[in-house]
């Protein structure tokens, strides 16, 4: 039977990973957490503190500071990869997850899934070809050498990025390396794994390679994964659900998603908001639960895409943005004014009353007394009223 052992990589929320830790370890499979050297050092001694004594949970022997876009993510993937085989000899597959990431299954739906399905899933579509990255740089980011973090120290990686390409110096990529990218939220067999710490200790130029390399969590795995396992082998997708906006920001799930997070053909999900904690405690109860039956509609990406496709507010069949003045809505009401002759509007008003609900007021401004229906207090003034002034 498949037995998880989960890639940890997180650097907030101790709690959280705490919580997360224990529900993931509780029906045998196991965690291998990389907590950022950046945090305080006493929220790591906290989680260090509460897992001490649950076997099923190791740490990556050194941690790193990690920057979003850096080699650094990637390096401490295969800290926390080295520890997670070296200390659960009986895991046969590795999931990479973050804190924000929660299982929308089952351990024992997990468990059966990978045992029906002898695959490696990661995202790996070609680099050049594909139309993966939709915006920002993209051959730039391998044949130019990148040693600094564009969001930290955006003046000089930019100042070293021009000098490059204005005193053409790039680089070859590896002759024997077709480089992939895709999402890096993947779930590799144990046997795929150990090939991937061996290839990192016999290809020191394609390592060297990497290392300068822009955002690399997205490129790495991903190649090294078809480079070294058939193609028939690996399913070319996550397992873990997520969207993106088309601004490229990454979609957040909240307390009401719960039954659309269930239906999808995945076995995690990401981002869970930090505020959504119903539904973080509703998952949580979820994974180590038996008998769950799930109905599988996968509709969570079409329905994303037509609620925000056709300028709708962010409901089901909501009206678009440019419908709000002109369409009527249960908080909206229709109000018709008829411009016609005196008598034919009086007959026409008599009529609506008479065969329906509809309130009708018939010249106001123009008669001495008029049947109105309630205004909510407001009172308009009659002909006399407005002869004299009277307010």
């Amino acid at each position: 039977m498949a037995r998880i052992a989960y890639i940890l990589l997180c650097h907030k929320d101790p709690d959280a990973i705490i919580k997360q830790a224990q529900r993931l370890t509780a029906v045998g499979d196991y965690m291998s957490i990389h907590f950022d050297a950046r945090a305080k050092p006493s929220d790591f001694a906290r989680i260090k503190e509460t897992l001490k004594d649950n076997p099923h949970v190791t740490f990556a022997r050194k941690r790193i500071k990690c920057g979003w876009g850096e080699w650094s993510l990637v390096q401490a993937t295969l800290n926390a990869i080295e520890a997670a085989v070296d200390s659960f000899p009986k895991a046969t597959h590795f999931y990479m997850l973050s804190g924000d990431c929660m299982a929308i299954k089952t351990a024992e739906y997990a468990h059966a899934f990978l045992d029906r399905n002898d695959k490696d899933y990661v995202e790996s579509f070609d680099f050049f070809e594909s139309d993966w990255i939709k915006t920002g740089i993209k051959e730039e980011r391998l044949i130019y050498r990148h040693f600094f973090n564009e969001r930290q120290n955006k003046k000089l990686f930019y100042t070293a990025f021009n000098l490059q390409k204005r005193f053409g110096l790039e680089r070859k990529i590896p002759d024997d390396i077709q480089v992939q990218i895709g999402s890096q939220w993947w779930c590799l067999r144990r046997r795929t794994i150990e090939w991937i710490l061996d290839f990192t200790r016999q290809r020191p130029d394609v390592m060297r390679f990497f290392r300068t390399t822009w955002i690399p969590d997205e490129t790495f795995f991903q190649t090294l994964v078809r480079h070294l396992v058939p193609k028939d082998e690996i399913e070319c997708r996550t397992l873990t659900f997520l969207m993106f906006s088309d601004y490229g920001m990454p979609v957040t799930f909240y307390n009401d998603h719960f039954d659309l997070l269930l239906t999808q053909d995945f076995l995690f999900a990401r981002k869970i908001s930090p505020e959504a904690i119903e539904l973080k405690n509703r998952l949580g109860r979820l994974y180590a639960a038996r008998g769950v039956p799930f109905q599988i509609s996968n509709e969570g990406r079409s329905l994303f895409k037509f609620l925000t496709g056709r300028g709708r507010i962010g409901r089901r069949f909501g009206m678009r943005f440019w419908e709000a003045e002109s369409s009527l809505g249960r908080d909206r009401e229709l109000l018709i004014v008829a411009c016609k002759k005196w008598h034919v509007a009086k007959r026409l008003l008599s009529g609506i009353r008479k065969v329906t609900n509809i309130p009708a007021i018939e010249y106001v401004f123009n008669e001495e007394s008029t049947e109105l229906p309630d205004l909510g207090g407001f009172r308009p003034l009659c002909g006399s009223e407005r002869d004299t002034g009277a307010r």
